[in-house]
């Protein structure tokens, strides 16, 4: 019965959705409540985001607590594209070679409005790691001497690729680790410590929002301090944007790598790549692109690629910004603090990455105190989800060792993360 009622739903959203298309989603589309509560307030409204999750197709076999991976596209945004899937197997090249290009530099235009930058300074890729390599593959500022940084919280494909650019290349190859958990100084006295420790740096990726336990870095004051010495910097902003409410120039970043499948509520296959103007020089273009470098297009080749995972864009970021970008933040933070103000005060818990609330964003990670190991944590997760029913995932790449990673969505009633504190408990109780 819930699979024929989702069904049903999602038929219903497919002709609204179909309307809001046409007519640019304008005011508040979707059937989004209206509030007048500030981000704070409402974020503590169950009732408020039930409504809310009431245009997302429910899942409810298990307490999913593993948002990270990728995003859930609200019902209407899945409704866009089915529509938009049905069009493209339906016209085929008569579509796509004649005005794909038009909906596809829409939907570039969108993106960078919503990021606050120049349509020029943008370009649609698949992912962030496609993205990531592109800028890293055509990187052309290394020389003998020089050498690279990358960290631990960073995400672990991205520091393999780190690890191969300073092979490749012939450069220095450095990783630091981060301090478990810590405020925004103790992360800029690291970053700077370590920039001072090898003084022929030129490359460096930050991380805006780690994969490992949801810590947010300071940006901004890093890539400063970086750009004082003549550092390059490589903001990965995959999980970041949606998950937190932000534009670019809060970030004052060269380069920038971005999901927009995560948090933005895109369908799977969509990914950025910011270059600010006047930056693209230190990048060639493609191999096989023309020069030039007015315009981050010929940093990258899409080739043929999910043409309705693109034209779906418009949609989702109409939906997200329906929701609004303050609201989301507000909502996940608050939901990460459910969980952690009750197993912070437990001496059996160790809580990683934000030492509090300024640093913290809507993802969090824990672990038994002295239980690290990848063994230890994946016996937890196991635990967690066969006993209690509850789904989260095991992150092993800090330095510090493995934890627990936990990513609500906006749509997670509370109760959930209390579920899962009490979990938690249970189970160190008996361990």
């Amino acid at each position: 019965m819930r699979e024929r009622r989702d069904f049903l739903k999602f038929s219903a959203s497919l002709a609204v959705s179909s309307v809001l298309s046409e007519t640019g989603a304008t005011g508040i589309p979707f059937g989004i409540p209206r509030s007048p509560k500030p981000p704070d307030e409402l974020a503590a409204d169950e009732t408020y985001w039930s409504k809310i999750r009431a245009l997302y197709a429910e899942q409810d076999d298990i307490i999913n607590l593993e948002h990270g991976y990728w995003g859930k596209m609200s019902m209407q945004v899945e409704a866009a594209l089915a529509r938009h899937t049905h069009r493209v197997n339906k016209e085929l090249s008569w579509y796509a070679r004649r005005a794909y290009d038009a909906d596809f530099l829409n939907s570039r235009r969108l993106v960078a409005d919503a990021l606050g930058v120049n349509v020029h300074e943008v370009m649609l890729t698949r992912n962030a790691t496609e993205s990531f390599i592109n800028l890293i593959t055509q990187y052309d500022r290394l020389t003998p001497g020089d050498s690279i940084l990358w960290a631990d919280a960073d995400y672990p494909e991205f520091k393999r690729m780190m690890a191969w650019l300073s092979k490749s290349r012939r450069v220095g190859g450095h990783k630091l680790d981060l301090p478990s958990t810590g405020s925004d100084e103790d992360y800029l006295q690291a970053y700077a410590q370590a920039f001072d420790a090898h003084p022929r740096l030129r490359l460096v990726l930050l991380t805006h929002v780690s994969n490992q336990h949801g810590l947010v870095l300071p940006i901004r004051q890093i890539a400063a301090m970086a750009r004082q010495r003549g550092i390059d910097v490589i903001c990965d902003c995959a999980q970041s944007w949606g998950l937190l409410d932000f534009t670019l120039d809060t970030l004052d970043v060269d380069w920038a790598v971005f999901n927009l499948h995560k948090w933005i509520g895109s369908p799977v296959g969509v990914g950025a790549l910011y270059m600010r103007q006047g930056t693209l020089g230190a990048v060639k273009p493609f191999p096989g692109e023309e020069e030039g470098d007015a315009d981050v297009a010929n940093r990258v080749h899409l080739a043929t690629s999910d043409f309705a995972a693109f034209m779906t864009v418009p949609d989702a970021l109409a939906f997200h910004q329906a929701v609004g970008g303050a609201n989301k933040q507000a909502r996940l933070k608050y939901l990460r603090n459910v969980w952690v103000s009750r197993l912070g005060a437990s001496d059996a818990v160790e809580i990683l990455g934000a030492a509090d609330a300024s640093n913290a964003s809507g993802m969090g990670g824990f672990r038994l105190k002295g239980q690290s190991s990848k063994a230890a944590v994946s016996a937890l997760q196991a635990s967690l989800q066969n006993e209690f029913g509850i789904f989260t995932v095991v992150r092993s790449d800090l330095a510090s060792g493995s934890c627990i990673r936990v990513t609500p969505q906006i749509f997670t009633p509370a109760n959930h993360l209390l579920a899962l504190a009490d979990a938690v408990t249970m189970i160190a109780a008996r361990a």
